[in-house]
């Protein structure tokens, strides 16, 4: 066969194709801007139809004075309970000592609350909201004495302070004058001496210095 022949049969040869360039990605959002609320980038915003109305500060404060873990004894065994001694007041000339039992902690401090705001008192106090004279209680084994004083402000110790800083007291002196350890004695002594104030200074009671 003729080799010129052969050429001429012989297919042509096949151009490399041009690389093909992808197309260009379009980065653009769709979605749409984020509903994102007050709570920070994307974050949940206020939740719709909340009505919780803001916590409001209690009219009376009040500080425990102790809590004890009772046992009654009944048929079917012993039967345990807390009973929480505290007092109350609004800082303001009123206070009170009140009692309460129950079978929950949280429960018995309830009745407690209510206890001693049933058996408030008002206490006769000057306008800088001293007491005007000298006065003195005594209630079960526990003895006090509380006098007025010029600018010292509050100087007591153990439950007599409690109860008058609850009361609202400034510029006195209060010192326990018997050996009783009993918080719950020495703040109904308290209690009982603030009664027996009058804004008439007695006959014979010393005034502040």
């Amino acid at each position: 066969m003729n080799p010129e022949t052969e050429n001429k049969n012989a297919p042509a040869p096949v151009a490399p194709s041009a690389p093909v360039s992808a197309a260009p990605r379009d980065n653009r959002d769709f979605r749409g801007p984020r509903q994102g609320g007050a709570g920070g980038r994307g974050g949940r915003g206020p939740r719709k139809g909340d009505s919780r109305a803001p916590r409001t500060k209690p009219e009376f404060d009040s500080v425990m004075l102790n809590i004890r873990r009772v046992a009654r004894v009944v048929s079917g065994g012993r039967r345990f309970a807390f009973s929480v001694a505290l007092v109350a007041g609004d800082r303001k000339g009123r206070v009170g000592v009140g009692l309460g039992k129950a079978g929950d902690t949280a429960l018995a401090i309830d009745k407690a609350t209510r206890h001693a705001k049933k058996n408030m008192i008002k206490v006769n106090t000057t306008k800088d909201m001293s007491i005007p004279h000298e006065v003195s209680a005594k209630y079960s084994s526990a003895r006090i004495v509380i006098r007025p004083v010029k600018d010292r402000g509050l100087v007591a110790g153990s439950a007599v302070r409690t109860v008058l800083e609850l009361a609202g007291v400034k510029n006195v002196a209060a010192k326990i004058i018997s050996p009783s350890k009993n918080k719950l004695n020495i703040a109904r002594a308290t209690i009982d001496a603030l009664q027996n104030l009058t804004l008439v200074r007695p006959a014979g009671v010393k005034n502040d210095k």
